[in-house]
This record gives C-alpha cells, structure tokens and sequence, in this order.
C-alpha cells in the first residue's frame, strides 16, 4: 500500500502537470504549450525583458523540482504527464514579443513544438546534462531558444503583410 502523499509532494506533482492538462489522453506535451500560449498575453508577453527572464528563472527552478516529484510519482524519466516544461519552453519562445500578436503567438507555437519534437543538438543531449527535472526542464529550455531565434527571423524576414497569408 503507498503512502499517502504529503501536501508538497501533491502541489509538486499538480504543478508539473499543470493540473489537469498533463493527464489529457492525447498530446499533454501538445496542449500544456498551448496553455502558455493562452496564459502569455496576461501573464508573460506585458512584462519588461528584465522582469521575463525572472519569470523564467524561476519557473525553471520550480519546474525542475516538480518534475523531480513527478519522475517519482509517475515512474520513469521525463514523464508525459509532467508539462511544465513545455510551458517553460514556450514562454522562452515569446520572451521578445513587446505585443500578444496572434500571427506571432501561432508561428511560436508551432515553432516551439517543432523544435521540441525534432530536439536537434543540443537540446537532445541536454536531458543527460542535469539531475532529475533539471534535465526535463533544460531540453525545452533549449528548444524555445530555438524557437526564438526562428520566430524572430521570421519576424524581421517577412513583411508584416505576408505573415496572415501564411496562416
């Protein structure tokens, strides 16, 4: 019989799934980025740069100490249910919007989850860098700064008026 969970370890698992969202059937990786994509016009895209890379450090920090009770909880390395980190990622793809543009907000997403799935070097490599959920954490860390730069390529690349054709 397994012990009841202490209210850390709850919160610590609730966190990493973002409640709910990581236990969705079907792409949990898929629709946590889409909750950073809904949360990223309130919570993230208004704040100074300064203020974002906080928001970031910390969600970092507390994503990997989630992710660690998750791997715990769940069983086995970088567990599906545990989201967190595509949120991190997600958010480090919009770090230099100054507006929630929504043509924007869709090419990061994709970006992020094409960079996220594909994992080139070094964001493969990284899941072995760190411990525990540092390492979950650190792989989209790094995909998002992949995703960044291409969003911002292609945000000074394309003429403002090609970008809705796009879509």
């Amino acid at each position: 019989m397994n012990a009841p969970q202490s209210h850390i370890q709850s919160f610590g698992k609730n966190l990493a799934t973002l409640g709910p969202i990581g236990h969705l059937p079907v792409a949990p990786g898929t629709w946590g980025s889409l909750a950073a994509v809904i949360a990223a016009p309130w919570l993230f895209i208004p704040l100074s740069i300064p203020v974002k890379i906080l928001v970031l450090a910390g969600l970092f920090i507390l994503g990997s100490w989630a992710c660690s009770i998750a791997e715990k909880e769940f069983g086995g390395k970088d567990p599906g249910q545990a989201v967190i980190d595509e949120f991190l990622g997600q958010w480090v793809t919009f770090l230099l919007l100054a507006t929630p543009d929504i043509i924007l907000l869709v090419c990061g997403f994709f970006l992020f989850r094409f960079f996220d799935i594909l994992k080139p070097w070094p964001v493969r490599s990284s899941e072995k860098w760190l411990p525990g959920g540092s390492s979950v954490m650190l792989d989209d860390l790094l995909a998002g700064i992949y995703a960044l730069a291409a969003l911002v390529i292609l945000e000074r690349l394309l003429p403002a008026d090609i970008l809705p054709s796009l879509l």
